[in-house]
């Protein structure tokens, strides 16, 4: 394994450990229930984020003190 393979294998580990509870029976299906939960982090983080430009959008930057 090749230094930028371990790095990356380092921060998927702490990254799938900040989504929660290990959840599987295997390291593969921990793994790909990791992967369903950045799946559903980003999309929510998307939402949240169209959401506040929406607001901003049809009440203009002083509803954020702007």
């Amino acid at each position: 394994m090749n230094y930028l393979n371990a790095a990356m294998h380092k921060w998927w580990r702490i990254w799938a450990k900040s989504l929660g509870e290990k959840v599987g029976e295997t390291d593969k299906q921990a793994n790909t229930i990791a992967a369903i939960r950045t799946f559903w982090w980003f999309t929510h983080m998307t939402t949240c984020l169209v959401i506040i430009l929406n607001a901003i959008a049809n009440h203009g930057w002083a509803l954020i003190g702007l």
